[in-house]
């Protein structure tokens, strides 16, 4: 069954072009010129009950704008979603009490006040009980190990610490529906992958709904086996993680490491060079290439080791974002057109 229903949702904003220089900013107050913005162009998504979903894109995509959608903060501009069986932009009490949303760039935190203290506040908003509220914030500051920081001042925390309990704050009400938008943006390696850590153990006990945007591939490698992927406010592809690779990658990595400690000249016929440290080499080859170029390179040369891997997913994703935009923007102008 469809937790999050969503069909031919749009949100279009118009903008003021301010221009440059005195007089014109006199005259713009009598004659203002805007320009109309497309953040979200028509999109249909059905996302089922306990999926961990990455929702991804460029810069501008419109992920934010459809996140923000979903959770009742602005309206669409035509379209409909469900989450839940609930309208979002309604804000009826009843559904905000069964999702939450979490954005690595904006705190609901009181800022010099210790946690605990925006924790009560919590408590009171979504009417917890007592007890169910002190089992569950003891079970989130074992799982995040904040619970000797609970008492200290939201500003005197790390970012990575910060997080943890913006977390904590968000899943306090035990929601059913989680919206991430960018939750590791801005820690270290350490903190990202305690967050990943805590959000695959969470989604995999309390099987709620998660929907995950992230610019960090590590992220969705971690935690998610469905990706969609949007571009210009339109859906690009929606499959599995997996799939990204094997439908949108050109190529293979082939590293070769030579007996003779040395690195023939002549292997650029066989691909583009990615790297050449003796005694090994990284060849990238096109995929239907590669069965030809191991036979050539196995019988040509004296080879100690030899692997075949995909390319990166950081690369692939890059390479999908520009194929996807371009796409949209030919879209855009054939709907012009026409």
């Amino acid at each position: 069954m469809a937790v999050i229903e969503i069909r031919g949702l749009k949100k279009s904003y118009r903008i003021y072009q301010k221009r440059e220089g005195l007089w014109a900013s006199f005259t713009g107050l009598f004659n203002r010129e805007y320009r109309d913005v497309h953040a979200v162009r028509g999109i249909d998504l059905d996302v089922e009950a306990g999926e961990f979903v990455a929702f991804l894109g460029p810069n501008g995509a419109g992920k934010t704008t459809t996140l923000k959608l979903l959770s009742g903060v602005i309206s669409p501009t035509a379209g409909e979603a469900r989450v839940m069986g609930f309208v979002p932009w309604e804000r009826t009490n009843e559904y905000r009490r069964r999702f939450a949303l979490v954005m690595g760039q904006k705190n609901q935190l009181w800022w010099d006040l210790p946690a605990a203290e925006s924790f009560r506040l919590h408590q009171q908003i979504y009417r917890i009980e007592p007890a169910e509220f002190d089992r569950t914030l003891n079970e989130l500051t074992d799982l995040l190990d904040v619970g000797r920081l609970l008492n200290q001042p939201v500003r005197e925390l790390s970012l990575g610490e910060r997080m943890k309990m913006e977390l904590i704050a968000a899943l306090l009400h035990s929601p059913e529906v989680l919206f991430l938008d960018e939750p590791t943006i801005g820690l270290d390696v350490i903190a990202q992958h305690n967050i990943q850590k805590f959000l695959k153990h969470y989604q995999e006990v309390r099987k709620i709904t998660i929907l995950l945007t992230s610019h960090y591939m590590k992220d969705v490698a971690a935690l998610c086996k469905r990706v969609v992927i949007i571009a210009k406010g339109q859906i690009m592809y929606d499959g599995s993680l997996a799939g990204v690779v094997d439908s949108f990658s050109t190529h293979k990595v082939l590293t070769l490491q030579f007996a003779d400690d040395r690195v023939p000249t002549d292997l650029s016929r066989f691909g583009e060079l990615i790297e050449a440290v003796a005694p090994k080499v990284k060849i990238r080859v096109e995929r239907t290439d590669i069965s030809r170029v191991l036979s050539s390179v196995l019988t040509d040369y004296a080879v100690e080791d030899v692997s075949v891997e995909d390319p990166p997913l950081e690369e692939v994703i890059a390479a999908l974002f520009v194929e996807s935009s371009e796409r949209a923007e030919d879209n855009q102008r054939e709907v012009v057109k026409a």
